[in-house]
């Protein structure tokens, strides 16, 4: 069974940094693609980045030079750094996991397991 837990969501300030992380226990899949999204309150559930088994990555245009996507050392793990925060960025912040390739454009139905979420709160 795969599980996924997302940590290092936080409250912060405008300008500020955090790393969120994700550990995938019980997945052996070669091909993949990791991703994070996020839901604001009363808005739809977004895709931020993905990063795939090749290592191509794709970022939304509004988290773009401020957001990094990578993976750990151990496969199991991926992490979203995000620098200069805003408040629009506030959101439940969710980790996915494909069996597939990522695609642009793709969104959620192409991922097979998902996080619970972790809260990211920015006040200005």
């Amino acid at each position: 069974q795969v599980q996924l837990a997302e940590s290092g969501g936080g409250s912060v300030q405008t300008g500020d940094s955090l790393r969120l992380s994700c550990a995938a226990s019980g997945y052996s899949y070669s091909r993949h693609c990791m991703a994070w999204f996020r839901q604001a309150p009363g808005k739809e559930r977004e895709e931020v980045a993905a990063v795939d088994s090749d290592g191509n990555t794709i970022y939304a245009d509004s988290v773009k030079g401020r957001f990094t996507i990578s993976k750990g050392s151990d496969s199991n793990i991926f992490y979203l750094q995000m620098n200069n925060l805003k408040p629009e960025d506030t959101a439940m912040y969710y980790c996915a996991v494909s069996h597939k390739y990522c695609e642009e454009g793709a969104g959620q139905g192409l991922y097979n397991y998902w996080g619970k979420g972790t809260l990211v709160s920015i006040s200005s």
